[in-house]
């Protein structure tokens, strides 16, 4: 470790908790950081924090409960559905709360520490010649807090260990909200999977992908977090067995460390989340370590209470399945045709025009009229919608296509049977164009322009290929191309779905001189 990094450790993990806020009505919180204890902003933030948390507990339980509800009265799932996706949306408004809090906290504790590294005074760097011994009733079940390594340890290393188990808590809460949000996420994709109603897919598709980047937020969290535990909690024990000269022990870990690597490697990208399985691995060979080196030091109490850590660490199921969606599209695509036997009676009417929330879908016009038309005007063409404006006015539309030109060749042949004015429109997710009398930019001026030179993840590579199936996906010097487009709404809905598996990509909708 670095002076620098040392300093860091002891300003950030300096002394114990901070004074105690308490209020009529608010939660009791502790400042994480000694010094900040008096910052205002900062202590209000973690009431707010903890406020948020209670909630939340709240709502989830109200969940298992509806859930539970739903399986002994299977005659009352749509109403337990609406319910439980309705609190599952307070879930995820709370816990987007939450995740602006942490940011803000976060950004409070780093000014801190930065703004007083300067000023923090070099910590002599003693040695103990030796590691006491410690009487059983002095000992500490918590392995970091008994006073062998203090007594062992450097004023900043000792700092950096106690801030590193500190941390502890706030990993395994990473943990705890990424296995949650995972079950969450399965349960939302097997009810997206089966929604008849658009609205609800929508609305399903949404939630998952919001839930599944908070996922991402929480693993990169806890890579963080687990990389500093980990390193400062070996290095200091490392530090300890080097001067008992315990080399044997330090071997085993290496191996350990290296046998944890290779299981890593093994399952690499197979799972759900390579970083909750690098946090259970090396959390176990940690805790294995913690109890070799009690025993070491002659911990009992120590060493009892990592050996119920380690046995609760096996049961741990740290290989969850990889969880992925495919969009589904509710639009309906067919060309036009004609009959001599009439496809459409008064039994058997015209039906309304659907228009979907999300998608593209071209059709043809075929008039507009003041009052409802029958069937027979329309020559045998099918299939038939019509929709009403605001207005009053009937319009009758003919087919369903996925391209402007698919639409234009419809038309041409509409014509060819003696059509007058058939017009191309279009809806682009529920906004309606008439493509003929309003113009529409010619094919090909629109694409996506993603600005990196790194080789795009899976996750982009599947988003693109969600939203634009018939898209090229070409390189263009330092960047990546997608499209052509035929309208800007159908990149831009490329741009949407990259952003959300890539927040960090530099991405844009261009359009071209073409």
């Amino acid at each position: 470790m670095t002076k620098a990094v040392r300093r860091i450790c002891v300003l950030a993990g300096a002394a114990c908790f901070g004074t105690m806020v308490l209020q009529a009505g608010q939660p009791s919180v502790e400042a994480r950081i000694a010094g900040l204890e008096n910052n205002v902003e900062y202590m209000t933030l973690l009431v707010e924090d903890a406020e948020l948390q209670i909630r939340e507990d709240s709502v989830v339980r109200a969940v298992e409960g509806m859930r539970q509800r739903l399986r002994e009265n299977p005659e009352e799932g749509r109403r337990c559905a609406e319910e439980i996706l309705e609190l599952e949306n307070r879930i995820f408004e709370i816990r987007t709360a939450k995740g602006r809090l942490i940011a803000r906290i976060n950004t409070i504790e780093q000014d801190w520490v930065l703004a007083n590294l300067n000023g923090a005074a070099p910590s002599p760097e003693p040695v103990a010649e030796s590691v006491p011994e410690v009487p059983e009733e002095a000992q500490a079940r918590n392995l970091v807090y008994n006073p062998c390594f203090r007594a062992g340890l450097s004023a900043a290393d000792h700092a950096a260990l106690l801030q590193a188990q500190r941390l502890e808590t706030d990993a395994a809460e990473c943990m705890k909200r990424y296995v949650a949000n995972h079950t969450t996420l399965r349960q939302l994709a097997e009810s997206y999977r089966t929604a008849s109603v658009e609205s609800e897919a929508i609305a399903l598709y949404d939630r998952y992908m919001m839930l599944d980047a908070e996922n991402r937020a929480l693993a990169d969290s806890l890579s963080g977090l687990w990389n500093f535990i980990f390193d400062n909690k070996s290095y200091a024990y490392d530090y300890l067995l080097d001067k008992l000269g315990h080399e044997d022990l330090l071997a085993a870990q290496e191996d350990a460390v290296a046998e944890a690597a290779r299981s890593m490697a093994e399952l690499e990208g197979t799972t759900a989340s390579d970083e909750i399985v690098d946090y259970v691995l090396r959390k176990q060979v940690i805790v294995d370590y913690e109890t070799t080196v009690a025993g070491a030091l002659g911990l009992a109490k120590a060493s009892d209470s990592l050996r119920s850590v380690a046995m609760q660490l096996c049961a741990v199921d740290y290989r969850l399945p990889r969880q992925t969606i495919e969009e589904r599209s509710f639009l309906v695509f067919d060309d036009v045709a004609f009959s001599s036997v009439p496809q459409y009676t008064a039994k058997h009417p015209i039906p309304e025009c659907r228009v979907h929330a999300r998608g593209t879908i071209y059709r043809v016009l075929l008039g507009t009229y003041r009052t409802q038309r029958p069937p027979t005007i329309f020559r045998g063409a099918y299939p038939l919608f019509y929709t009403v404006d605001k207005q009053g006015q009937w319009r009758y539309f003919a087919g369903g296509f996925a391209t402007r030109q698919e639409a234009e060749e419809a038309q041409a042949r509409l014509k060819k049977r003696g059509f007058v004015r058939p017009e191309v429109v279009v809806w682009n997710d529920g906004v309606y164009r008439n493509v003929t009398v309003d113009g529409e930019a010619a094919p090909g001026v629109f694409c996506v322009e993603i600005d990196t030179s790194d080789p795009l993840s899976d996750e982009v590579k599947a988003a693109i290929a969600r939203t634009a199936r018939h898209a090229g996906l070409s390189r263009a010097g330092q960047k990546f191309v997608v499209g052509m487009f035929d309208d800007r709404a159908a990149a831009e809905r490329v741009e949407s779905a990259i952003r959300q598996a890539a927040p960090e990509l530099e991405i844009k909708v261009a359009e071209t001189t073409e």
